[in-house]
């Protein structure tokens, strides 16, 4: 396993909708949600190095190396096998916005966790690592278990679903929103009534933090009202990006060659299962 060499995508992820039912004594809050993941995302690889150097090598400048999660990720995984004569390079090729609620952060921690507990040949099992991952950010654990699913809980009780192939045009303004200050706002609904999946089909959601990331960040409204003039636009889940879903390809990239300078995006197909495809090279 020596030159063993591990690339993964992390993948990007969608909340089609997300409902805050309520908040916990710790100040957490109760939510329900449907993650979708997306054929598209960060890339990553990982090779073995010398034992107890944990590294990350990215260009992206607005990543910070220090605190970041990969590296948390990491250095509990390491801490958990009890073994400092691991190690490891990670090379980070950044393609999800940062602050934008796509998951990219806890994508990466969470493919951080699946690769070297195979790299390091670990052998810890799913559960052992969502409740690793669970500490590093509550959907951590859906990235994983690699699986579009029903969220309820702080976002990690997870039942996997099957949604029908969906292609989705995802926009994104030149801002980061920050999870925080959105569920800390006094006007965030806190007490949306729990739903089923038959609500969703019929298209009875929302996001309730949507109203509050528009009334703070006049770039997420603008890019709302941008896609609203072609379809029916949502915010997925406290970032700045806005999404549109689509039947087929064709028609979501025809609006992606509109989209105006100040705005980027992307155009993905959903996916109801991550195969993490370990190959060693």
């Amino acid at each position: 396993m020596s030159d063993a060499v591990l690339r993964l995508l992390a993948p990007a992820k969608l909340n089609l909708f997300l409902h805050v039912t309520g908040r916990r004594a710790d100040g957490y809050h109760q939510l329900q949600t449907l993650f979708q993941l997306l054929d598209y995302g960060d890339l990553l690889e990982f090779e073995l190095s010398a034992p107890g150097i944990i590294s990350l090598h990215t260009e992206c400048e607005e990543l910070p190396i220090d605190g970041n999660l990969i590296i948390e990720a990491a250095n509990r995984l390491q801490a958990e096998s009890g073994n400092d004569d691991t190690g490891v390079k990670i090379s980070l090729q950044k393609r999800i916005p940062i602050g934008a609620g796509l998951g990219g952060g806890s994508a990466d921690a969470a493919l951080t966790l699946v690769a070297l507990n195979e790299l390091w040949q670990l052998h810890l099992g799913v559960e052992k690592l969502c409740e690793i991952g669970v500490a590093l950010g509550a959907d951590v654990p859906v990235f994983i278990r690699g699986k579009s699913a029903w969220a309820e809980g702080i976002g990690d009780l997870l039942q996997p679903v099957k949604l029908d192939e969906s292609w989705y045009l995802v926009i994104t303004p030149d801002c980061s929103v920050q999870t925080a200050e959105i569920f800390c706002h006094e006007q965030l609904t806190r007490n949306s009534p729990a739903i089923k999946m038959a609500d969703f089909l019929a298209g009875r959601t929302r996001n309730d933090c949507e109203s509050v990331t528009r009334m703070l960040y006049p770039e997420v409204d603008q890019a709302i009202d941008w896609l609203t003039q072609f379809t029916v636009a949502s915010m997925t889940g406290t970032g700045s990006s806005i999404f549109a879903v689509f039947s087929d390809e064709e028609s979501a990239n025809e609006i992606l060659e509109k989209l105006p300078p100040y705005l980027q995006g992307f155009v993905a197909r959903g996916i109801n299962s991550l195969e993490h495809g370990f190959s060693a090279a």
